[in-house]
């Protein structure tokens, strides 16, 4: 009965990781690249607040060598870039300044001492320096 139980479950139940990398939707008008779900990104990676806001974006412009802004909810990168690349630099930017070097774990953020950023994780205390920006 209990393996009849298993079988009837969903897949998304027995996924045992609790992170859930998000998706960028972007789509291209005109020579920009709009993200119209950034928001909901920022908060899926814990990095909501200004500092941490200012620092994705700063990494996007950086590496898209493109102008970056932030308008309502929707991120305008100044070129065009398909829906593939936006979601391979989401995944870089998560892999490199989100996730713990540890414990794989997302609940991270990004403090500055002494002029140099540093990676805290809260859930297993660990402590790395940030590459980069």
């Amino acid at each position: 009965m209990l393996d009849r139980l298993y079988l009837s479950l969903p897949k998304e139940a027995l996924n045992k990781e609790r992170f859930e990398m998000p998706r960028a939707e972007s789509f291209v008008q005109g020579t920009k690249t709009i993200i119209k779900n950034f928001s909901p990104i920022l908060k899926a990676i814990n990095r909501d607040n200004e500092q941490s806001k200012r620092h994705f974006v700063k990494y996007l412009a950086k590496e898209t060598a493109s102008p970056a802004n932030i308008e309502e909810s929707q991120l305008i990168l100044g070129g065009k870039f398909s829906d593939f690349q936006v979601n391979d630099l989401l995944k870089s930017y998560i892999t490199q300044f989100v996730l713990c070097p540890v414990c794989k774990k997302p609940d991270t953020h990004v403090i500055e001492k002494q002029g140099v950023k540093i990676l805290k994780c809260e859930a297993c205390g660990a402590i790395s320096s940030v590459k980069g920006l």
